[in-house]
């Protein structure tokens, strides 16, 4: 890495106003102004949307940004700008942990992300493949007149790790130093003091020296830098191909994955993708570019003796929380909803490819001890109210909303625990991350010290919570369903990682008996794993489904990312969905509102956002 940044091109502000935006591409410089408006919570979705995830080469640099919202910026328009700077709002690289997004960046030409704040997972990710990032704006006057910025100015307020990485210029470079004992990650000295859960099992898993099988330290702190064991690694088709390349291109082609008994392989994502592939992109060939990562994932897992949950099995984050999670273990996985495992009091969190790919020889993953957010949950939920519901409202909380959650843990305890079954559980550890949190863990085996300290504290009164939807655009704009006017819907989906468990289709079930689906609704139920779906069959519920009028999915991920049946096809189309993002193009052109499975259900009977029982009055309401 270069030891100080002079600005070699253009800087292009992701400004709010479509036609500043538009003046950049077509070769007009804007001067820096600090008060103009820039877009905010620009997800990985759209720095690289779904279909462009089937390339994991410097091909990603010519279809940069093209899923930002409003369509302005075409293919090759990046890489062909002579850009060198991109600037943008908060929440920068929301959304999935998807490493293709900084990678796009960094092969469309840009050396250095300016933002007013950064996604945990987008930050690292940038870190690993050497793009620089800052939330310091004075740079930009800075290098507009003509000023070397130094790298320790870049690196400033990371933890030493971090910049380490930085400084080598990605993660593997500093991967072989710290292999060949070239450097060495700083000890962790903190003495014994009250704990989270977090800090616990943190503490229990960190390593000092990669080949050590000695690990664990009495204490962490939060801002301690570290190493971390992992007890399970695993990583899906939609990602495994790249990691795969990353992992021999750092490491050699005959470069073995370290206990490969404790690595799994999932083809759980794009096992539908032939039947929503639009044309336009089977005459670009990425129907075999897509399913040719399955291919590679495939041949990767019998070479290396790791074990394939092939298609059908489920995906991958119910199949954890299911079959291999446990209280108190330490989980990586190649998605940033592997969270989903902090409901079973597991440390879970997703990485990128390069993480995974060096955590295949070394076993650990980096980790910045991370605050923690006390969630205390009291009451039990009323019968047509679910974790659903409890999550949107989490995630509508100014604490959420004003990015105070980023790169935090929630912390899930207190008598309200009780009333939520594993499944529903799992639906609020798998949104964590829609908060920008690190992860969430519940009490469990492992309990927090009766005097840890905390961030922030939350009383949540589950009593209080009423059928919540998410509006369009961003999980965090929640709003509860009475306050929003009836809107139309074209499609409703039952699905996902989020709402294709067993207590899902309870849901469904009991909102669907003995009714119809509206004219003019598909309504979509997905199972999230064979399990779920011999569960379905076993209680009569695939009868009840039928006979209302649903369309059945096999397990698979599918419609949440833009990779199966339920997708919108036209802008003007409305979904309403139990998946867990809703951000632009995401889930196709069309708007997305979350709901819980109830709502869902009750939605596609009466055609128009409702709660159960209010079908009737909402659809005279839409008729007046």
């Amino acid at each position: 890495m270069e030891r100080a940044l002079t600005l070699r091109g253009r800087i292009l502000f992701l400004t709010e106003d479509p036609a500043l935006l538009e003046a950049q591409l077509n070769g007009r410089d804007l001067p820096y102004d600090p008060a103009r408006g820039l877009i905010d919570n620009i997800s990985t979705d759209e720095i690289t949307p779904a279909w462009t995830c089937y390339y994991y080469d410097e091909t990603l640099g010519r279809y940069c940004l093209v899923g930002l919202r409003g369509g302005a910026i075409k293919p090759d328009a990046l890489r062909n700008g002579g850009f060198d700077v991109l600037v943008a709002g908060g929440s920068k690289g929301c959304g999935s942990s998807r490493e293709t997004a900084p990678f796009a960046e960094l092969c469309a030409g840009f050396r250095l992300v300016v933002a007013r704040s950064f996604e945990k997972i987008y930050q690292q990710n940038c870190q690993n493949v050497g793009l620089l990032t800052t939330t310091d704006f004075d740079v930009l006057p800075r290098l507009l007149a003509g000023a070397s910025i130094p790298l320790e100015e870049l690196t400033r307020g990371l933890d030493p790790i971090s910049a380490a990485i930085t400084e080598h210029g990605g993660l593997f470079g500093y991967a072989r130093e710290r292999l060949s004992g070239h450097v060495r990650p700083p000890a962790i000295d903190t003495a014994p003091r009250p704990m989270t859960i977090a800090e616990k099992i943190l503490a229990a898993h960190v390593v000092t020296d990669p080949m050590s099988r000695s690990i664990g330290v009495p204490a962490v702190k939060p801002g301690d830098s570290t190493f971390v064991r992992a007890d399970v690694r695993f990583s899906h088709d939609y990602v495994t191909a790249m990691a795969r390349a990353l992992f021999h291109r750092g490491f050699g082609d005959d470069a073995r994955i370290v206990e490969p008994s404790s690595v799994y392989m999932f083809r759980d994502h794009l096992t539908y993708l032939p039947r929503v592939m639009p044309e336009e992109h089977r005459r670009l060939g990425l129907l075999e570019h897509a399913e040719g990562l399955a291919d590679v994932q495939a041949h990767f897992a019998a070479e290396q003796g790791v074990r394939l949950f092939g298609d059908g099995y489920g995906i991958c984050h119910n199949v954890v929380m299911d079959e291999l999670a446990r209280p108190g273990q330490l989980i990586i996985g190649t998605d940033s909803h592997t969270c989903t495992a902090g409901a079973a009091g597991a440390f879970a969190f997703g990485v990128g490819a390069s993480d995974m790919a060096v955590a295949w020889t070394t076993r650990d993953v980096r980790v910045r001890v991370p605050e923690t957010v006390r969630i205390d949950l009291a009451g039990s939920l009323a019968r047509d109210c679910t974790a659903k519901d409890a999550v949107l409202h989490l995630l509508s909380l100014p604490l959420v909303r004003d990015r105070q959650a980023i790169g935090k843990v929630l912390e899930l305890g207190g008598p309200g625990l009780a009333g939520l079954s594993i499944d529903e559980r799992a639906t609020i550890a798998n949104m964590a991350v829609e908060a920008g949190a690190m992860t969430a863990v519940f009490e469990g085996v492992t309990m927090p010290d009766h005097d840890a300290h905390y961030g922030a504290r939350i009383a949540l009164d589950l009593s209080r919570v009423e059928p919540m939807v998410a509006l369009p655009g961003d999980p965090r704009r929640g709003r509860p369903l009475r306050e929003v006017e009836p809107v139309k819907i074209d499609i409703a989906y039952g699905g996902s990682c989020t709402g294709g468990k067993r207590a899902d289709m309870d849901m469904y079930a009991r909102t669907l008996r003995g009714q119809r689906v509206a004219p003019g609704v598909q309504l979509f139920i997905q199972f999230g794993s064979a399990d779920v779906r011999r569960y379905a069959e076993s209680r009569g519920y695939v009868e009840i489904f039928r006979d209302a009028g649903a369309l059945l999915l096999e397990p698979s991920c599918g419609a949440c990312i833009h990779a199966g049946p339920g997708i919108s096809e036209r802008r003007e189309q409305v979904t309403v969905s139990a998946i867990n993002r809703n951000f632009p193009g995401r889930s196709g052109p069309g708007s997305v509102y979350l709901a819980s499975p109830i709502v869902v259900a009750a939605s596609a009977i009466a055609g128009y956002l409702a709660a159960p029982g209010s079908q009737r009055s909402t659809r005279s309401a839409m008729d007046e």
